[in-house]
């Protein structure tokens, strides 16, 4: 069901444990026409910097089925977002300040699609679901791709739990 309210919540609107589990066809038949990634530890793992085959062939499923995508990262190294979003065949907003939503809209504006037919895809509760959240998308949190994070995701990683209690994620 879409959402075009504006809300401050960590909830989810799907728990699946890999972006590859996310099946295209259902977020079309959602009304999905863009879907917007997290780069590291969603698409990229931290500890290879190179997206996997599994990641780029759901990434070409995607946009097999007409759906657009676009990397939404807070990560500040202009260069390596922008190599990924090659690799990845996206569009790419970097220094993206999630939670704040504005990169989000800024990725809708350059795709031209409003909040209700858009998700974001991402790793982190506090990030990436709260950013989603705030600009009106869908959401689905995944598992993190490598245990490696920065020192300060690892710290936010222990309130996750707790916000996590409960939750099944699909394919687990």
């Amino acid at each position: 069901m879409p959402r075009t309210s504006r809300r401050l919540s960590a909830r989810a609107w799907r728990y699946v444990a890999r972006v590859e589990l996310i099946e295209p066809q259902s977020l079309l038949d959602a009304g999905v026409r863009l879907v917007l990634v997290d780069r590291d530890n969603t698409c990229v793992p931290r500890d290879t910097k190179r997206p996997p085959a599994s990641v780029l062939a759901w990434l070409g499923d995607l946009r097999a089925v007409g759906i657009k995508t676009c990397l939404v990262s807070n990560n500040f190294h202009t260069g390596q977002v922008q190599q990924s979003a090659r690799e990845l065949g996206c569009e790419a907003v970097d220094h993206a300040m999630k939670p704040a939503p504005f990169a989000l809209e800024r990725a809708m504006e350059m795709a031209q699609e409003a909040p209700e037919a858009t998700v974001m895809v991402g790793d982190q509760v506090f990030t990436d679901v709260v950013a989603g959240n705030l600009a009106g998308v869908r959401t689905v949190l995944v598992r993190p791709q490598s245990r490696r994070d920065l020192w300060y995701t690892q710290v936010f990683r222990v309130f996750e739990l707790l916000a996590l209690r409960g939750v099944s994620f699909e394919g687990e």
